[in-house]
């Protein structure tokens, strides 16, 4: 886990700042839609990358060369729009997805702050930064999750080779998951994703916080970050998060993409995946989610910090 933060600014102008930013971030309509509009563009500029990541995780092992591989055989059997095969869940579940992450996180901060009311400062440390990210995850998980189930089978629609479509796109896939399963279908792998996303979102938004405190002049406030900065600091945020979420992904794509009754776990998918793949089959998709991590959510936090901006200049 991440070290303690570094000690909050001295001058009190500053010092107070924190405060006043927090105030502003908790609006619930503001949330949303700064949220909605980063998340967006997080899809639109990640989700070629996304699906790369996907096929790779799920697909049988060398049915594929690499992630080159992947792109050239999709764009062969789809064209370029295959890319972004499954891209309606996400872009349409990714407003109150954002909208919730950051609720949450503001909320987690909210948590911090009630659990030490004695603090010398109200700035909070980077650890504290990290727990309330770490909290975020957990009512943004219950959005998540569904969503992903319906992305993941769509993208591995058709990589096999099949000839017949078993999705004719997502509110099909709804239905018959639910034909098939109930509402449990629909949220199969929702442990999965929580054990990716609580330490990502942990090391996710303390990352940013952390590039954003070395890139402020000494006297600024974050506030007064150019946009330059700004995604950088959300780049760095995605690349945190996707160097520890790749092993609890990878289970969590295969989970939600397999037949029912394949496995009864995450443990038991990890067990069977190790035994039968080794190791490495745990870090299949790094490569286009390193690629996707930086520019995606650079663009996310760039969206949500300039529409918030806009917004609070507005009312």
């Amino acid at each position: 886990m991440a070290t303690e933060g570094a000690p909050a600014i001295a001058t009190t102008t500053v010092q107070v700042e924190p405060v006043q930013q927090q105030k502003k971030s908790v609006s619930g309509l503001k949330s949303f839609l700064a949220g909605g509009f980063g998340g967006m563009t997080c899809v639109l500029v990640g989700q070629p990358f996304d699906l790369i990541k996907v096929r790779l995780q799920t697909a049988e092992s060398g049915q594929y060369k690499g992630m080159l591989d992947v792109a050239k055989k999709t764009i062969a059997k789809d064209g370029i729009t295959g890319l972004y095969r499954g891209m309606g869940p996400p872009l349409a579940g990714i407003t109150p997805i954002f909208a919730v992450s950051f609720w949450a996180y503001n909320l987690g901060k909210k948590i911090v702050y009630f659990a030490t009311p004695n603090r010398k400062s109200q700035d909070l440390s980077l650890t504290e930064y990290a727990v309330a990210g770490f909290i975020s995850a957990g009512p943004t998980t219950l959005f998540m999750s569904p969503v992903e189930r319906i992305k993941v089978l769509l993208q591995i629609q058709g990589q096999g080779g099949e000839g017949t479509t078993k999705y004719k796109g997502p509110i099909d896939v709804i239905r018959k998951l639910h034909k098939e399963g109930g509402i449990g279908s629909i949220y199969r792998g929702v442990g999965a994703t929580f054990i990716r996303d609580a330490p990502g979102s942990a090391a996710y938004f303390w990352a940013y916080e952390f590039t954003k405190r070395l890139l402020t002049p000494p006297g600024a406030s974050p506030d007064s970050l150019n946009p330059l900065s700004v995604l950088f600091a959300g780049g760095m945020a995605g690349v945190a998060m996707w160097t520890i979420a790749i092993p609890p992904d990878v289970i969590k794509s295969r989970i939600q993409s397999a037949p029912a009754g394949t496995y009864s776990g995450f443990m038991d998918c990890l067990r069977k995946t190790v035994k039968s793949e080794g190791p490495k089959a745990l870090f299949k998709g790094i490569g286009p989610a390193f690629l996707r991590a930086f520019p995606a959510n650079a663009g996310a936090f760039l969206g949500y910090e300039a529409s918030l901006k806009v917004m609070n200049s507005l009312w």
